[in-house]
């Protein structure tokens, strides 16, 4: 009887459903980001088994759905991985913008170059790039790269980056008012100066921004605005800045497998998580924006009035594709350089 209950809410929730597949739900995301909290009540509202697998990066797991025979049903892969796991064939159209809960997302996450008009993904959570500094150990301007790239004497020898080579050369061409991912070789020249006369200034090149902030180990670094808020918690004179030339965004997403065996509980799953109760879940539980309008009410009070998430207004956010192959590959050569 809970197969056949599940089947009618299956009809009510989505206009595209036409089966009910098995019980289960194979789920492949990043670590530490999904909550088990939402799980458990996905598995008890619609009578589904769901299994969790991690990955740390979107590359490792591009690589692993390109070998075949994952067994995923869904992968959460950022903006510029769905585009180009769209144009590989390697996702379903499910088609969340005939669902319910669709009109809950924010009219500005809807059509972002990677899915126009949402005909594949939903939001799972969405951030920016930028950087963060003990105010205790620098009092001046944190709303610019400067900080970075020019950085005042204080800050000198104890400032990580990430270990990223779009996210650092994106913020340097933030900084200097570049279009991202140009080919042109004279600014290109001037990102790799720029990047070579800061370096000095670096102790760190990590992912692990909260840690080393946290433990004292540095007083700056470029870090996710989520990231941001949990070294904040333990550190309570660490400030993010807005930087006024611009920071790079980044969506998160919901993404069924080509050919998923248990397609039709994948689009339950979608839809699931639009709802505004469940996306406040998630973002309660990995400390990032989550794009669905009426999730605030359901956030913990912290995280609610988190500054790290309230950006000011006109502050600029700049959604990338992925650069050419031509520009990758003059990147990686200001990439080694820099890495030596």
């Amino acid at each position: 009887m809970k197969k056949l209950s599940s089947l009618a809410i299956a009809g009510l929730l989505l206009t595209t459903s036409t089966s009910f597949a098995a019980g289960e739900l194979h789920i492949y995301n990043f670590g530490n980001y999904t909550s088990a909290d939402l799980i458990k009540k996905f598995e008890k509202q619609f009578d589904v088994k769901v299994t969790l697998d991690t990955y740390d990066t979107n590359e490792s797991m591009m690589a692993k759905i390109k070998a075949g025979g994952s067994g995923y049903d869904i992968v959460i892969p950022s903006d510029y991985a769905v585009d180009i796991m769209k144009k590989e064939g390697l996702l379903e159209a499910t088609e969340p913008d005939k669902m319910e809960n669709f009109k809950n997302i924010k009219p500005e996450i809807v059509n972002l170059y990677y899915d126009e008009g949402r005909h594949y993904t939903v939001p799972w959570q969405i951030g920016v790039t930028s950087l963060q500094a003990d105010t205790a150990v620098y009092k001046g301007d944190l709303d610019t790269w400067s900080v970075l790239f020019n950085p005042p004497a204080e800050l000198k020898g104890r400032i990580n980056v990430l270990d990223d080579m779009i996210s650092v050369i994106h913020a340097a061409e933030h900084y200097k008012g570049f279009r991202l991912c140009a080919s042109d070789k004279s600014e290109l020249k001037q990102i790799n100066e720029l990047l070579l006369a800061a370096k000095p200034s670096w102790r760190t090149f990590s992912y692990d921004a909260p840690t080393l902030l946290q433990s004292g180990d540095v007083d700056a670094s470029m870090i996710w605005d989520g990231a941001a808020y949990r070294a904040h918690a333990s550190r309570q004179t660490l400030k993010f800045g807005f930087p006024k030339e611009g920071v790079e965004g980044f969506v998160d997403n919901v993404a069924v497998l080509k050919g998923a065996k248990n397609i039709e509980n994948a689009k339950l799953f979608q839809n699931f998580i639009m709802d505004p109760e469940n996306a406040a879940m998630i973002s309660n539980f990995a400390t990032y924006s989550n794009g669905i309008v009426g999730s605030e009410k359901f956030l913990d009070k912290d995280l609610s009035n988190a500054p790290e998430l309230q950006r000011p207004a006109n502050f600029k956010v700049s959604f990338s594709p992925p650069c050419s192959p031509e520009v990758i590959e003059l990147y990686n050569k200001i990439w080694t350089n820099l890495r030596k």
